[in-house]
């Protein structure tokens, strides 16, 4: 490639030059390709070390004049023919005009000029992009790609220099951290070390720092451990690793590869050495911290922040900490965790000021909302953008905003009704009831407020004593925090508000302040009408979904009056039909159904639904799925808590196996299973303010407070029973609601309760003992045991397929757990970097497991080549494109792994038979495709006419004599009763698989079986025995083509006279030679040039004993009507325009497979015939059976056949080959050294 002219100070010193001419200097670098010796080894040494361009080229040209001591690089190049071109441009397009020039400086100039026109016209050409990566970037992703052999497709994010232990040893090098892998590459005094690690396979990544490894990077996989140190900053490299780890697992759990986030803001001037990819990646990791501090939606994109401090009217200071600006909210967190947190919709906002500033005040900003609250920052360092910038997000909201604000809010709560206000009507949708006939007026209530006002009996407060006037303070409190915090979306969220929080909300403003909360009222607001859509699309319609939802509907929650009747149950199945519509990914998952009922109770159904939506995609991520990865993930974090916090109880916990049998339980339904409704309650509205922290938190001070007891179990049964019973006992004292007892307490209640818990105390203590406990160690913790969970259950995944595999087989378990590994990655492979059919099309993880991970034809064809115990040279892809065709039952073009494990077991364990037919089948329709074979389905339809009519007709008299027996038994038992016994094992034997016998396989052809014989050859290519199996395949075609035009007389339609036989002739002629029939099969002259081919005749073999392979029908003579080929087959490896004798003692398998066919008949040289002579003998057929008894007359071809091959061998080097996992083997460069 041309490069920009830069100056080069010393010229020589590591370079080599080749050619050279008055302006110009074509150089190699030192040690580049053959020799070098210790210099070409410390070159390299430098030139890895160092991170120097001359590993990607090696080769460059440098401009000089005679005078002066400066040269200048005009071009570059990674290989000598690439170089050569630039030099050879050079030659005939400047030298000459360079010439004329008497000033030095001027012939630089122009040079200069010129080498710069080249660039900006090629740069011209090339289509501009908006995220152009630097050069020194572009540079290290093509030696990366040159070093790993790296597709285009595998995207570079960041390289760091660093060493890797081997052993005790570091060796210095480069660690590149692509979008799938993670390689590194040394090359130290000639020993080489390049390592390749898919992120799919990492099980375990952490930092850590001993005595041994120096705060290192430690990468665990199945295999091996990794460990990196000696990094620049090993906090940004580690970080990034996590996320590209992170990325690989989301691939595996949902199939979603990673794809650049164009929505992303870009910055206007992008870092040197930082690739568009690493900055995308950056911003995805400050877009979800911010959606996650805040509760956001998962689409709100983070703009940016500024540090600055905030008013707080409440107590009056100035508060320091980062405002947030993104498209639809400005907020503001202080550096105090407790202090302070914000959040202003900006479709609130009605002015945006800069007030005046002052000493105490400086650049202070005023932010105005229509609830009437006022904010004031200040201290903003660019105050003037930071205006700008809200202006523009604000010119883009819409201009009618759907009823937010506090009022009407307020106003909705105080006045469920729907016609009470304007404002209420997007949270009271009554339109997705109306269809229910004679059922509206009673339904109308629920879309408008929570079931627990219609189904609670409405006691006055003075009449509930002592929990009336508790319920009433506790409405007073939240008042007057309001008054002095703010209401709704905009209120000052602070250590006050969880204070408050923990004491428990009172039930009329319950459903209120889980919506500001969790973020749900957001996304409620600004999708008005989207869950009476959702009603309107999902109603009536049938899935797995809805079935599952109807089971479960009347297990919610059923103790409660609400779900006792179909009011609330058809609430709750609209809101969880919706959901599943919504979201078919997830669809519905147990637990579901409880959670739902709850938040039903307490708030309308829209706005029960975006409560479930916020739990289920943001609170508690991968929660609800099939495989309920996120409450494993979460139950994992909570063993190592226990660990950490309760060690004496961790261990015996552990060997009960308790915590995993509770935990799943407790975080799926957030306790409501397996506590008493309303103590559970308090646990969710401390949830929906902090998160999985305090379920964390409660279910530690539950084990805290039984651990006696718990140390005392001797089994699991006994724990649990310890823990059910104290959490039935957990009550709420000053529940205004009346007690509804809890299924389980009724279920399990025994002689002596024991003492009773009140949720307050619990939680008092949860924060007390485990408060310690912070959101980003949780997030950190999740992201260690999501590693584990996933990979363990990709393992649990490979051990079902396994299982499913039939166990006639012949695999080991081993070795189908190895396959499997091999089978999956070369799915993978197709995700990363595309396919005609992606991936992730094809892989749908609510399948069963052994049909996740499916192949293609192409991807087959390259496993094919390397596990295959029969190779065939250039006529594998051939082979595998037909296994394909014959394993591809469902014709979908893909292949699960049973199909491909049923194909690799018919090569490796069947006997002679079973690998034969095999072989058989290969030739025939459907894995000889149309292509290959055209007249053969034309001759296979005219073998099989007769037969089938025959057999049709046999088969229409055995059920007619069938039916008779049947009607005879009728009559003989008369009025007895049918046996239905009988009638059921019939049906179960018609349902049975019947194994294929040899009788079952079609007749082949004679084009189909020359195809058979040239897979034969190709498959004896370089084997010890090659020459005897050639011998052996010549005799046996030989024969079968004698047999097969014997057949030829029975296989003729009646009333049909066959064409090539002659009926008075005894001896079979020559299928190519009919005009002379008795002629014997002569070896070929001495001067023939097919039979000098091979070397000499193979000793110990007669001449006579020169056999025949090939196809019939010559190009001339009496026989059956021509069949034209297609281009492919009269370009494939074997001529069928013409026979030729050849000894196949000495002919070898290319000289074949190029030029000739073995045929009785004269040596002709396949040239002088054209190929368009060629036809096919449609009436020429074999057996299987035939085929199959030719075979056993020659023991090498019995042996050849029934010779066993180890499978593990191919499928280590298949590995090796796929993974690009080198095992850090050192490469001795002996020969440079030598």
């Amino acid at each position: 490639m041309w490069l920009g002219p830069e100056e080069v100070l010393v010229a020589n010193a590591l370079w080599v030059t080749e050619r050279a001419n008055p302006f110009f200097v074509l150089q190699r670098r030192r040690g580049h390709g053959k020799g070098g010796g210790l210099t070409g080894l410390l070159v390299g040494t430098l030139d890895v070390v160092l991170d120097s361009s001359a590993r990607v080229a090696p080769y460059r040209i440098l401009h000089q004049t005679q005078d002066s001591q400066v040269y200048w690089t005009v071009a570059c190049g990674s290989s000598r023919k690439e170089i050569t071109k630039h030099w050879e441009w050079l030659e005939n397009n400047l030298l000459q005009t360079l010439s004329i020039f008497d000033n030095e400086e001027d012939i630089t100039t122009f040079v200069k000029g010129k080498i710069h026109g080249i660039i900006a016209e090629e740069n011209k050409n090339l289509q501009p992009q908006g995220d152009e990566d630097p050069g020194k970037f572009k540079e290290a992703e093509l030696k990366m790609r040159k070093q790993f052999g790296m597709p285009e497709g595998e995207k570079l994010v960041n390289y760091y220099s660093c060493s890797y232990w081997k052993g005790h040893v570091p060796r210095q090098g480069w660690l590149y951290l692509t979008v799938n892998h993670l390689c590194f590459y040394s090359f130290l005094l000639g020993k080489e070390v390049s390592l390749v690690v898919r992120w799919v396979d990492v099980t375990r990544l952490e930092k850590n720092a001993t005595l041994l490894f120096p705060e290192s990077i430690r990468v665990d996989t199945r295999d091996q451990e990794l460990f990196f140190s000696m990094f620049l900053n090993i906090t940004e490299t580690f970080k990034l690793m996590e996320q590209l780890a992170n990325l690989a697992m989301r691939q595996l759990l949902d199939s979603e590869g990673f794809l650049e986030d164009k929505a992303l803001p870009r910055p206007p001037q992008p870092h040197k050495k930082i690739s568009a990819l690493k900055r995308d990646l950056d911003a995805r990791a400050k877009n979800e911290c911010y959606q996650a501090t805040f509760r956001l939606p998962r689409d709100e994109r983070l703009d940016g922040h500024t540090g600055c401090t905030l008013w707080t009217p409440f107590n009056k200071v100035h508060i320091p900490g980062q405002m947030f600006i993104s498209s639809n909210y400005i907020c503001f967190a202080s550096k105090e965790e407790d202090a302070c947190h914000l959040i202003i919709p900006l479709r609130e906002v009605t002015i945006v000021e800069k007030a005046d500033s002052s000493g105490v005040l400086p650049s202070p900003l005023s932010i105005s909302t229509k609830s009437k609250m006022t904010f004031l920052f200040a201290n903003l360092k660019d105050r003037d953008f930071l205006v700008q910038r809200i202006s523009d997000f604000l010119q883009k909201m819409p201009s009618k905003q759907p009823g937010s604000s506090r009022a009407a809010r307020k106003t909705s709560i105080a006045d469920p009704a729907p016609e009470s206000s304007p404002a209420t009507q997007p949270s009271s949708p009554t339109s997705p009831l109306g269809g229910h006939q004679g059922a509206c007026a009673q339904e109308a209530p629920t879309a408008s407020q929570g079931l627990l006002k219609l189904f609670q009996r409405s006691t006055p407060m003075e009449d509930l004593g002592a929990k009336g006037a508790k319920e009433k303070m506790k409405e007073e409190s939240w008042n007057i925090h309001f008054f002095e915090f703010g209401r709704g979306m905009c209120m000052y969220r602070t250590a006050r508000t969880r204070e408050l929080v923990l004491k428990g909300i009172p039930e009329s403003l319950r459903g209120e302040l889980w919506l500001l909360f969790s973020g749900a009222w957001n996304e409620m607001v600004t999708h008005p009408g989207y869950y009476a859509e959702l009603v309107e699309k999902s109603t009536g319609k049938y899935s797995l979904a809805t079935e599952e939802i109807e089971r479960d509907l009347h297990r919610s929650m059923p103790e409660h009056p609400a779900f006792q009747n179909e009011l609330g149950i058809a609430a709750l199945r609209r809101v969880l039909t919706a959901y599943a519509f919504r979201n078919p990914t997830i669809g519905y998952c147990q637990a579901m159904n409880i959670v739902t009922s709850v938040l039903l109770l307490y708030g309308s159904e829209e706005e029960a639904f975006w409560l479930l939506v916020a739990l289920c995609e943001r609170m508690l991520p991968d929660y609800y799925n099939t495989r309920v990865v996120g409450a494993l993930v979460d139950q994992g974090i909570f063993e190592e808590l226990t660990r950490d916090f309760l060690p004496q109880l961790s261990e015996k916990m552990q060997d009960l196996g308790v915590i995993s049998s509770i935990s799943l339980s407790w975080f799926l339904t957030l306790f409501l299973s397996v506590m008493p409704f309303e103590s559970a309650v308090v646990i969710v509205d401390c949830f929906f303010y902090e998160g999985i922290k305090v379920i964390l938190q409660v279910a530690l001070a539950i084990l805290d407070a039984n651990m006696e007891q718990l140390l005392g179990c001797s089994d699991e049964g006994e724990a649990m029973t310890v823990l059910g019973r104290y959490l039935d006992n957990v009550v709420n004292k000053q529940s205004v609601s009346p007690p509804i007892p809890h299924l389980h307490a009724l279920l399990t209640s025994g002689d002596k309760p024991p003492e009773e818990v009140d949720i307050f105390d619990l939680l008092k203590v949860s924060y007390e003992k485990f408060s310690s406990l912070r959101a980003e160690d949780i997030e950190q913790m999740r992201f260690k045991q999501r590693l584990k969970v996933i990979q363990s259950l990709e393992d649990t995944a490979k051990r079902s397929v396994v299982r499913a595999i039939p166990g006639d087989i012949g695999f080991s378990i081993e070795e189908l757990e190895d396959l499997y590994m091999v089978f999956k990655a070369k799915h993978l492979a197709s995700q990363y970097w595309g396919s005609s059919r992606p991936a992730a099309v094809r892989r749908d993880p609510s399948l069963p497991y052994l049909e996740q991970y499916r192949i293609d034809v192409n991807q087959f064809q390259e496993l094919f080549a390397s596990l295959t115990p029969w190779a065939c040279g250039s006529h594998t892809p051939v082979l595998a494109g037909r296994m394909f065709r014959l394993l591809d039952e469902n014709k979908d073009s893909l292949i699960n792994f049973k199909e491909f494990v049923t194909g690799m077991s018919g090569m490796y364990h069947g006997d002679l038979t079973e690998k034969l037919k095999v072989l058989y089948k290969l030739h025939l329709p459907p894995a000889l495709s149309p292509e290959e074979a055209e007249s053969a389905l034309e001759a296979t339809h005219y073998f099989t006419e007769d037969s089938s009519s025959e057999e049709a007709l046999q088969q229409d008299e055995r059920e007619g004599a069938r039916n008779e027996d049947i009607q005879e038994k009728r009559e003989e038992k008369g009025t007895s009763p049918p046996d239905y016994r009988h009638y059921l094992r019939m049906w179960a034997k018609e349902k049975e698989v019947q194994k294929e016998t040899i009788k079952d396989l079609p007749k082949m052809n004679q084009e189909q079986f020359i195809e058979l014989c040239k897979t034969l050859y190709n498959m004896f290519s370089e084997d010890p025995m090659e020459q005897d199996l050639y011998h052996a395949i010549a005799t046996v075609a030989s024969l079968l083509l004698r047999i097969g035009e014997v057949g030829k007389r029975f296989s003729a339609r009646p009333g049909r006279k066959p064409r090539d036989i002659a009926p008075e002739e005894d001896e079979l002629p020559a299928p190519d030679l009919p005009q002379n029939p008795a002629r014997e099969l002569q070896p070929p002259a001495a001067g023939d040039p097919q039979a000098k081919a091979g070397g000499d005749t193979h000793p110990g073999k007669a001449p006579q004993e020169s056999q025949v392979v090939g196809e019939g029908g010559g190009g001339e003579g009496q026989g059956s009507p021509s069949q034209p080929l297609s281009d492919d087959e009269t370009k494939d490896d074997l001529s069928m325009s013409s026979y030729s004798v050849v000894s196949t003692g000495s002919l070898q398998c290319e000289d074949l497979a190029d030029d000739t066919v073995l045929v009785g008949g004269e040596a002709r040289s396949p040239v002088t015939t054209p190929h368009c002579g060629g036809t096919v003998d449609t009436d020429w057929s074999i057996s299987f059976e035939q085929i199959l008894a030719s075979i056993l007359t020659e023991s090498v071809l019995v042996n050849f056949l029934e010779k066993k091959v180890d499978i593990g061998l191919k499928i280590k080097d298949q590995k090796k080959v796929e993974r690009q996992f080198s095992t850090s083997s050192d490469h001795e460069q002996s020969a440079a050294l030598g």
